[in-house]
C-alpha cells in the first residue's frame, strides 16, 4: 500500500495490531491508540494527516496542549505514545524517520527541568487520609481507595485484580505481572478486609457473573473498572473533602490516586520499616549485587507490615 493510500484510521489499525502482536499490556494499548486518536483529531483540524506532519505541527499541538493547561506528565505520556506509532510507520516504511524524538529532545526535556512533578506531589497526614477514606459513601469507590493507600499499588495493578487473585485466608493478593513491578505478593490488613468483604457483598448482587474483576464498572457490568474509571472516582472524592483543587495548576494541590503510592511508602519509614522490606511491598527492583541474595521471608514482611501500616479507622 502506498503511503498516500493509508488513512490515519488504517495506520492506527496497523499500529494496534503491531502492538498486540510485540505482547504490549491491554493498558498499554488502549493508552497508545487514545493518544493516536486525539492527535489525529487535532490535525483533521488543520488540514493534516498523520502521515503528513512536521516539525511545525507538532510544536503547535505542544502550544494547544499547554494552553489547555494540560499537564506536563500527560504531555509526555502522548509523546511517547506518538513516538511508539512513528517508530512503527518508520519500520514499515510509510515514513522515512521519526521526528517525534526531535521535538520531545528540544520542547519537552527543557519542560520537564521546570517542574519536578515527583518532588512536589501532594502528602496527605494519616488524619486526612482517614477523613477521605471515611468521607467515600460508595463501598465500590471506599474499597478502592482503601486498597490504594493500604498497598501503594498503581492504578493498572489495581484495575487488573480479579477476584481468585484474592487469598482471604492468608490476606494476600497476588498481582498480575507487569514490566515495572517485581514482587507481586502485597498484603492488606483488617480494615482493608472488612472494606473489601462489604464490597463483594454488594457486587454479587449488581455484577455480571461473567466479569471475573475485583471492581466492576458501573458502565458495563460486564467489564471490570478502568484505569480511567478510578481515576474519576477518586478526584471526585478528593474534591469533596477539599484535597483537590481544580483552579490550581500545581500538583502539590491535587490529591491523585498515584500520592497513595507516595504516602503509603512515607509512612511506613515513619513507622520503622526496613528500608529493603518497603522496596519489597512497593515492588522496586533493588539494584544492589548483595540484593540477589537477600531473599525476603513473605511471613516476617507481612508481620512488619501489619505492625506499620496506619490505621485509618474505617
Amino acid at each position: 500500500m502506498e503511503m498516500e493510500d493509508l488513512s490515519d484510521a488504517e495506520l492506527k489499525n496497523k499500529f494496534e495490531e503491531d502492538c498486540k502482536i510485540r505482547g504490549f499490556s491491554k493498558h498499554t494499548i488502549e493508552g497508545y491508540i487514545s493518544s493516536s486518536n486525539l492527535f489525529s483529531d487535532f490535525l483533521r483540524e488543520r488540514n493534516y494527516t498523520l502521515l503528513t506532519i512536521d516539525r511545525k505541527v507538532l510544536t503547535e499541538y505542544i502550544s494547544y496542549l499547554r494552553q489547555k493547561e494540560i499537564r506536563y506528565k500527560t504531555i509526555k505520556n502522548r509523546f511517547s505514545a506518538l513516538s511508539s506509532l512513528y517508530d512503527y510507520a518508520v519500520y514499515e516504511g510509510f515514513m522515512e524517520r521519526n521526528i517525534i524524538n526531535d521535538v520531545r529532545k528540544r520542547y519537552l526535556r527543557v519542560y520537564k527541568e521546570n517542574n519536578g512533578d515527583e518532588i512536589k506531589r501532594k502528602l496527605v497526614t494519616i488524619e486526612e487520609m482517614s477523613r477521605f477514606v471515611n468521607s467515600i459513601i460508595d463501598i465500590r469507590d471506599k474499597a478502592i481507595a482503601l486498597l490504594l493507600a493500604k498497598t501503594g499499588i498503581r492504578r493498572r495493578e489495581l484495575v487488573a485484580i480479579e477476584l481468585d487473585d484474592i487469598n482471604w485466608d492468608r490476606m494476600r493478593i497476588t498481582l498480575k505481572p507487569t514490566p515495572k513491578r517485581s514482587n507481586r505478593v502485597i498484603f492488606f490488613d483488617y480494615e482493608c478486609a472488612m472494606v473489601l468483604k462489604r464490597w463483594l457483598k454488594k457486587r454479587e448482587l449488581i455484577a455480571d457473573p461473567e466479569c471475573k474483576a475485583l471492581f466492576d464498572s458501573y458502565i458495563d457490568r460486564k467489564e471490570g473498572v478502568n484505569s480511567n474509571g478510578v481515576y474519576c472516582v477518586f478526584i471526585k472524592w478528593a474534591k469533596h473533602v477539599d484535597l483537590y483543587d481544580s483552579n490550581s495548576d500545581k500538583i502539590e494541590d491535587r490529591f491523585t490516586p498515584h500520592c497513595c503510592r507516595h504516602w503509603f511508602t512515607t509512612y511506613l519509614r515513619k513507622a520503622g520499616m526496613p528500608r529493603e522490606f518497603i522496596q519489597e511491598l512497593r515492588g522496586d527492583k533493588r539494584s544492589e549485587a548483595i540484593d540477589i541474595y537477600d531473599h525476603i521471608d513473605k511471613d516476617e514482611l507481612q508481620k512488619s507490615y501489619l505492625a506499620c501500616i496506619p490505621q485509618l479507622g474505617v
